[in-house]
């Protein structure tokens, strides 16, 4: 994720970048996927954000919600 810069925007139809998200695992505690969308509503409309498998999308995105939180907790 270093190689994104913040303002990089994760969700697209809610409009939410990696610095809010990043902003809502490390210091809103939102450590599960549900916390992380009810502090920041990302993933709340489409969902094609949360996982690869639920992408509906025609081309897949580079960071998906669950991999950032598996990252910020292996960190």
């Amino acid at each position: 994720m270093a190689s994104y810069p913040m303002d990089y925007e994760v969700c697209k139809c809610k409009h939410v970048s990696l610095g809010e998200i990043l902003y809502a695992i490390k210091e809103k505690n939102a450590n599960t996927l549900e916390k992380l969308q009810n502090i920041t509503d990302a993933g709340t409309a489409c969902g094609s954000c949360v996982c690869e498998n639920d992408d509906i999308g025609e081309e897949k995105l580079d960071l998906y919600l669950v991999d950032i939180l598996k990252k910020i907790a292996n960190e």
